[in-house]
């Protein structure tokens, strides 16, 4: 068969996925949009006691008890030097099979549609709890979207539990 003349372009196997974006502190951090159940302000929590730093506590989410994860820790981030007087934690409903627990965010960001293309593994500089949770990063005009496995929380969650 004669190709002559004939031009073969390999088509780059890329799609776009969703994200459910958030801020801890500067940093924008997402998880898949199919993960996550919905996003709610503050809410009432009711302390767990000897549930270590991480658990911040319970909430009613109609009927249905959910563990707040404060996911700034969870991630072994510093707590902000300073913190306004009126600060609540906002919350990220994930859902990972029969599976829901609530992450503590600074604040909710975008729903945002990312390209394959633009994922790169975690840089080497992240390291810690931060690099076991984290899939990878997305480059996007504005910065770095830092991908998080909520499957890998739940599972590192359900062995702090365990303890």
């Amino acid at each position: 068969m004669n190709v002559s003349g004939t031009i073969q372009a390999t088509a780059t196997a890329s799609h776009t996925e969703q994200f459910c974006t958030f801020y801890i502190g500067e940093f924008l951090l997402g998880i898949e949009v199919m993960r996550v159940q919905e996003v709610l302000l503050s809410q009432s929590m009711t302390p767990m006691p000897l549930a270590g730093d991480v658990v911040r506590g319970l909430i009613n989410l109609r009927g249905q008890i959910v563990t707040a994860i404060d996911l700034r820790r969870r991630l072994g981030m510093p707590e902000p030097k300073e913190q306004r007087q009126d600060y609540e934690p906002m919350h990220v409903v994930v859902r990972n099979g029969e599976a829901v627990f609530s992450l503590l965010v600074d604040e909710i960001g975008d729903v945002v549609t990312v390209d394959s293309g633009s994922f790169e593994p975690p840089p080497e500089t992240l390291a810690g709890p931060a690099r076991d949770l984290t899939t990878g990063v997305f480059k996007l005009d504005r910065g770095l979207l830092i991908a998080l496995d909520s499957e890998r929380a739940t599972t590192i969650f359900d062995e702090l539990i365990a303890k």
